[in-house]
């Protein structure tokens, strides 16, 4: 009996600690949570006041004594105390009460990542609760959670954009052989957005704004019938509120360079990976994961880049906390790929 009820009560998760959004996989019960990384907090005590969704919708609409926060930048934590508070959220919301046994974590994080930004990972799962900690890379989650062979001797090419970094890996005999991380990706494409519309139109707008648009408009090729969207925003010489209309041949030009930077990052991999790999991948192509995979004719530009297959994964936005989810399923089997 003492054993089933242990068994009934432990509590194993795995999660995707993403820039933009954290999603949660409970064992046995698959994806439980899907909410942006973002926390309000009270700005005279530091108290929690929101977390997640409620948050992210008070961003940009704050009083000067509450402020919005997303404590994970690029892909690494930020700000320690207030990931700790969110995670602590999180895996509270997950396990709804049986809080008895304390849950061990899987988490994705970058392969780029350092000692020290490891370590705060840790430290933040563990005050907010966790038993038991274990990394793992998120091209080498993400390549588990489309199901590719990776414990094989086949070379596997994953790129992952998320919300702050965008990870080519090329993975093999359950190692990452090669890899490339830069830290553009989803937020560098609203950024961008931002800046040209500040430039070329002298609005200022809201990164939600800026990352609707991007969602709506945003494509890397002409469209064969182009959109357009209206945009509100403030007027920088008026300084008033106004409307525009931005067609999608203009939020192009603005995600040129963040998207070139990514094309580019695809070639060097390739050039740096081993010739018997880069057979397999002739065959076998591109896998694209994460948010920033959904980019309009992203697949198509970098088809005629590299000359190779590219596959966009189905659902790529769980890619991660999915392949983090089957480790926790069969852990024997996966104990050498997580840090």
């Amino acid at each position: 009996m003492g054993l089933r009820f242990l068994g009934i009560m432990s509590n194993e998760i795995g999660v995707d600690l993403g820039t933009a959004n954290t999603l949660v996989y409970v064992k046995g019960r698959g994806i439980v949570l899907n909410e942006p990384s973002s926390v309000a907090l009270e700005t005279s005590t530091g108290r929690v006041l929101a977390v997640g969704a409620e948050a992210r919708e008070m961003e940009g609409r704050t009083p000067g004594e509450i402020e919005t926060i997303r404590p994970i930048k690029d892909g690494v934590i930020a700000n320690f105390e207030v990931t700790e508070e969110m995670l602590r959220f999180f895996i509270k919301k997950v396990l709804k009460g049986r809080f008895m046994v304390r849950p061990r974590i899987i988490i994705g994080v970058p392969s780029g990542i350092t000692e020290v930004e490891k370590r705060a990972v840790k430290d933040s799962a563990e005050r907010a609760g966790a038993s038991e900690i274990h990394l793992i890379a998120e091209p080498m989650a993400a390549a588990i959670g489309v199901g590719l062979p990776i414990e094989e001797p086949i070379g596997s090419m994953v790129l992952d954009i998320g919300g702050g970094t965008s990870e080519i890996a090329v993975i093999a005999l359950s190692g990452v052989v090669t890899l490339t991380s830069i830290r553009v990706a989803g937020d560098e494409m609203d950024q961008a957005i931002g800046q040209y519309l500040k430039k070329d139109h002298n609005l200022l707008i809201g990164e939600r704004t800026a990352e609707k648009l991007k969602c709506q408009i945003g494509s890397v090729y002409p469209l064969e019938k182009e959109i357009e969207a209206p945009v509100k925003g403030r007027d920088l010489v008026a300084a008033i509120p106004k409307t525009i209309v931005v067609r999608s041949e203009e939020i192009r030009e603005a995600l040129a360079e963040p998207v070139n930077a990514i094309v580019e990052a695809v070639r060097l991999t390739l050039e740096r990976t081993p010739p018997e790999l880069a057979a397999d991948i002739i065959d076998r192509g591109i896998i694209m994961t994460g948010g920033g995979a959904l980019l309009r004719g992203l697949d198509q530009r970098l088809r005629e880049e590299t000359g190779l297959p590219v596959n966009i994964s189905e659902d790529p936005l769980s890619c991660v906390v999915r392949g983090t989810g089957r480790v926790l399923e069969d852990t024997d089997f996966y104990t050498k790929i997580l840090f």
